[in-house]
């Protein structure tokens, strides 16, 4: 059997930095981590080739060879599904697909001939039955959310590792909480299922045999969901196997706010040399909050929550949403201010997108204010629902949020801010690396020559330089960022 694994590339998006990374000699920000531990659960004696569209071009003749076309997506790779499929069913082969974008909008998809909706551990191999036995089911759909104690490590032989800028893994799915926008849930479930121990360090040890030292991404929707079993028994299996190792790796993942509340799991996380969080914070606006069900960020200090993760050594990046029922004209002008004020330099402010199979999603259908699918890219300037302010007041409003916080001015002075309150437990000289100095020479030409905001940059170059001068990697890190944020398409 012969199985072709396609990727499809993606649009302009927050998380795609297509230019910053073709300045560093990258291709892509993160590996398809999805399709590689499918292919792990294949049988052993399939071939399987994988083609990420976003570090390779798909051609006529890996379609030629293969039997089967595996495809995973979310919904913002949507249009770009459509022509694999259409490549694949024009000549003849059969397509197999998977991931958020199928389980959530299957019925958009005819053409596929088999369809797996939700997690795979318990259907995959009744799928492999069903082809040895010339069965095949049109939809796989388990009934349970599976044990992710089944789930395969990844086939990194599958890829070129140095085409990437971060590696991924997956410690846990599912989240607690459940904010009235947010797709999780309904994907995942709301108690959190963790893979072993074992399974952690066994795929760390992995990559770390394959030669990978840099950046992991742990993709889970919440890291922090089982804070007990986080802070007794991986966080100081990972400082362990870090220490032994020299700390080959740097740790980037997603959390909630209440963080925050627990410093002894900041702490451990750092020790881990997690640098980053991601946190959806969401709004300042106490209505919005209590509107959406946001309930972990209510009734606290958000500017003080943030800082104190700030203090204890992990930088945070945010997501905002504005397009809330709740949300009055003025919020805009507390959006700039909260961004500005926390020093989450790295803040991904999006119009409000209703996913489909969320509560939003129903409660906005049962109003019959839907007007159309979620492009699942919510920082372009289109709206599918009918919001309740005017919509051109709520655009403009938007736009006039994302000129500001990514002006040079507020941009650069937000990494000082940044800079003043971060207190980070790990310091390693950077090597002198073909990708480092790309890194700062890029940096130093694009924004310090070339780009407008020249003064604020070299401003903020000289200040940390004399302040902050182990900080000044981070700093050149961020200002690439920033170029990258600027020149998206809203």
């Amino acid at each position: 059997m012969k199985i072709l694994l396609v990727y499809p590339n993606y649009k302009d998006t927050f998380w795609s930095f297509d230019r910053i990374l073709k300045l560093l000699g990258k291709r892509a920000a993160f590996p398809p981590l999805g399709l590689l531990t499918v292919a792990s659960m294949m049988p052993k004696e399939w071939e399987k080739k994988l083609i990420d569209m976003n570090t390779d071009i798909l051609k006529d003749e890996h379609i030629k060879w293969a039997d089967y076309i595996f495809i995973s997506a979310m919904i913002v790779q949507k249009e770009e599904v459509k022509k694999i499929i259409d490549l694949a069913k024009g000549a003849g082969k059969k397509v197999v697909a998977g991931g958020p974008l199928f389980t959530t909008g299957w019925e958009d998809f005819k053409n596929v001939d088999h369809m797996f909706l939700g997690e795979v551990e318990d259907t995959f191999p009744e799928f492999i039955d069903d082809l040895e036995n010339n069965c095949l089911k049109k939809i796989y759909s388990g009934k349970d959310f599976p044990d992710i104690k089944k789930s395969a490590a990844p086939d990194w032989d599958l890829i070129k590792l140095v085409n990437y800028d971060s590696m991924c893994m997956q410690f846990s799915r599912g989240c607690p909480f459940n904010c009235e926008f947010c797709d999780v849930v309904q994907l995942n479930g709301r108690v959190p299922r963790l893979k072993t121990t074992g399974q952690v360090i066994g795929e760390l040890q992995t990559l770390y045999e394959k030669g990978w030292r840099g950046g992991v991404f742990f993709v889970d929707d919440n890291l922090i969901g089982n804070k007990a079993k986080l802070k007794n028994d991986y966080l100081p299996a990972i400082i362990k196997w870090q220490k032994e190792k020299k700390y080959p790796f740097v740790f980037t993942t997603q959390v909630s706010i209440n963080l925050a509340d627990d410093p002894e799991l900041i702490k451990l996380m750092a020790d881990a040399y997690f640098i980053t969080v991601f946190i959806g914070i969401e709004t300042p606006d106490a209505d919005s909050l209590e509107e959406c069900g946001k309930n972990q960020n209510k009734n606290r200090d958000l500017v003080g929550s943030v800082k104190t993760i700030q203090n204890m050594g992990l930088t945070v990046s945010g997501g905002f949403i504005v397009g809330f029922d709740s949300d009055k004209a003025s919020i805009f002008n507390s959006q700039i201010e909260f961004i500005q004020k926390s020093g989450v330099v790295t803040a991904m402010v999006g119009l409000l997108n209703v996913l489909p199979r969320t509560r939003l999603y129903q409660r906005l259908k049962d109003a019959r204010r839907l007007i159309g699918k979620s492009s699942g890219n919510n920082t372009k300037s289109n709206l599918n629902f009918i919001p309740k302010m005017d919509r051109d007041v709520l655009i403009n409003g938007y736009k006039r949020v994302l000129s500001t916080i990514y002006s040079p001015k507020q941009y650069y002075g937000r990494i000082k801010t940044l800079l003043k309150e971060y207190r980070p437990i790990h310091f390693k000289a950077p090597k002198l690396s073909l990708y480092n100095i790309r890194a700062l020479l890029s940096s130093f030409w694009l924004l310090g020559i070339i780009q407008k905001g020249r003064w604020h940059y070299w401003k903020l170059i000289t200040w940390s330089l004399i302040r902050k001068p182990r900080l000044f990697p981070n700093v050149v890190g961020f200002t690439l960022m920033g170029m990258h944020l600027r020149e998206l398409p809203y």
